[in-house]
């Protein structure tokens, strides 16, 4: 069921380019540096999308899951920064019926994907949106690594 705030996703929407985003430091979401700058020029120069799938190093799994909570939270997976960072948030919502279309995309190519609805924004995903879209209004999903098949796999 697709609520009035969430955007329809068709096949015939454009697609938008992939992006590697290496996060760095944390820090990078409260500092004025090369990478904080960049990502902003980035959020700002690309075409606005409709919703946000990222890969985080951060979140493996046996198994490839994706997120699917309407309403993912803003995982603080590191320790020892300033308290501000701590205070930092990324309330950007999910997409359900999204997260399904993904996880069945994937199985029609062989790889099992299942949902996870509990599952939030760590910080491989946050830091970079933050900067990008400080707005947070735009849909995202978080897609786990595996590491034991190796970056073929993931690819």
């Amino acid at each position: 069921m697709q609520h009035a705030s969430q955007p329809a996703f068709a096949e015939s929407d454009i697609r938008q380019p992939a992006l590697f985003i290496g996060h760095g430091s944390p820090l990078n979401a409260i500092e004025d540096n090369p990478f904080s700058r960049t990502w902003k020029a980035e959020g700002q120069a690309l075409p606005r999308p409709q919703a946000i799938l990222c890969i985080s190093a951060h979140w493996e799994t046996i198994g490839t899951q994706v997120t699917a909570s309407p309403q993912p939270r803003t995982i603080h997976d590191f320790y020892g920064f300033p308290p501000a960072l701590y205070q930092l948030a990324y309330p950007a919502p999910g997409v359900p019926d999204l997260a399904r279309r993904v996880a069945e995309m994937l199985a029609g190519e062989g790889m099992a994907c299942g949902i996870d609805p509990a599952r939030g924004l760590d910080h491989g995903a946050w830091v970079p949106l933050i900067l990008a879209w400080p707005e947070h209004d735009i849909p995202v999903l978080q897609l786990s690594e595996q590491s034991p098949p190796g970056p073929a796999y993931n690819l």
